[in-house]
């Protein structure tokens, strides 16, 4: 389990320029999207603050802010299924992040490669 920030602990502190390009929600969140780095297939959505955000840039995997259960979770300490960082981007805004990774195993919480797997929304198909 990863330790939670502390006054024995003190939360790593963002690069300030990073930090400062950051557009968080009203929680201090920013979106993660994560993707397997060699097909492009978009694997789930995440959430990350600061900590969070630290944490994957220092470490090689991925750590997301649980907003259900109000704690930091690295993927796979549980399950197995670890995402290996292997690049991260800020969109233009600074609202979203690109999380590309080497996933080990399902992505999803429900054992499925990817969060989005059969959960295709009737949706008109435009044309070029």
């Amino acid at each position: 389990m990863l330790p939670t920030p502390s006054p024995q602990n003190p939360p790593a502190v963002l690069d300030p320029e990073l930090a400062a390009a950051l557009k968080r929600d009203d929680a201090g969140l920013v979106a993660a999207v994560v993707q397997q780095f060699d097909t492009n297939q978009v694997l789930m959505l995440g959430w990350m603050d600061d900590e969070a955000l630290h944490r994957t840039l220092t470490s090689g995997r991925v750590t997301f802010w649980s907003r259900s259960r109000q704690e930091y979770w690295r993927k796979g300490d549980t399950s197995g299924h670890v995402q290996w960082v292997k690049s991260v981007a800020l969109d233009c805004d600074g609202d979203a992040l690109l999380i590309r990774v080497d996933q080990v195993g399902a992505a999803c919480h429900t054992g499925t490669r990817t969060c989005f797997d059969g959960r295709e929304l009737p949706a008109v198909v435009g044309a070029a």
